[in-house]
């Protein structure tokens, strides 16, 4: 048998051997029983054409070999394609299906976890409003209580007598100076009001206010080394007056209404706007 076999659309190379001399058996037996020899002759082996190959596309295709020489593709070779994608899908898709049970998992464990067991807290350094507040409180009470001036001098002004200037640059709000005296209620700043009337070359330091619904004042009359009460009267000044609270008494300070330039003239607004006042300094009304 020689050629070739076609199955599944594709060509299998078949292998064929075929012999020109075959004993008959018969004419074998008749001849030994007359006393011969049959001839001896050496069977010829006819060489086969050369087998064509061709490609195959998997192993589903490979020809199964037959114990008679022959050659037989195999029974699903047909389907073998779809067999093994079959078979590959199922793979796959056991393999899907651990990868799914694995990704719900840990989709629940993911649930259940917090946002700080991905991220580390990170504390900002940033300080709030209020502690902001309470920082800037905390240093004006230390340059109240111990008498710290800084950032201005005393200087004298033809026609104006002692000014005070500014030696740094201020920001609005800024604490500047205290306007420092002796605090008095109402009744004894009265008397000492009237004892100054008595001398005008003494002159009146006295700046009245109220505070939890009392009036207080604070008298600078007396001559000292502090500088808030040399600051000069101005309406358009660059500084103005504000009440500051240490453990229940209260201050009275100056703060910037403004930025301030170094060099400038530190003015506050006295607001005494009375005619006796105006009468007797003439300067308020500017």
């Amino acid at each position: 048998m020689s050629g070739e076999m076609v199955c599944g659309a594709h060509s299998v190379a078949v292998l064929s051997c075929s012999r020109s001399a075959v004993l008959d058996e018969k004419s074998a037996v008749r001849l030994a029983q007359e006393g011969g020899r049959p001839p001896v002759s050496d069977p010829v082996w006819t060489e086969p054409p050369p087998p064509k190959l061709h490609c195959l596309r998997g192993p589903a295709e490979l020809p199964l070999s037959l114990g008679n020489g022959l050659s037989h593709a195999p029974l699903h070779a047909k389907n073998g394609g779809g067999l093994l994608s079959h078979q590959r899908r199922a793979a796959r898709s056991g393999a899907n299906g651990k990868k799914s049970s694995r990704r719900t998992a840990a989709g629940k464990n993911s649930q259940n976890r917090k946002v700080t067991d991905f991220f580390p807290i990170r504390r900002s350094s940033r300080k709030s409003k209020t502690e902001l507040k309470c920082e800037q409180k905390k240093l004006i009470d230390d340059l109240i209580t111990n008498g710290i001036e800084e950032g201005m001098e005393v200087q004298h002004m033809e026609g104006k007598g002692r000014a005070v200037f500014a030696t740094r640059c201020f920001q609005k709000g800024d604490y500047v100076v205290e306007y420092h005296g002796d605090l008095l209620q109402i009744t004894d700043a009265k008397k000492r009001e009237a004892e100054y009337s008595q001398n005008p070359a003494t002159g009146c330091y006295m700046y009245y206010f109220q505070y939890l619904c009392k009036t207080y004042c604070v008298d600078a009359t007396r001559e000292s080394g502090r500088m808030g009460r040399l600051i000069n009267h101005s309406k358009s000044g660059n500084c103005q007056t504000k009440l500051h609270d240490i453990e229940g008494v209260p201050h009275l300070i100056l703060v910037a209404s403004r930025d301030i330039q170094r060099g400038e003239e530190l003015l506050y607004d006295y607001g005494d706007r009375s005619k006796a006042s105006i009468a007797a300094h003439p300067w308020l009304k500017h």
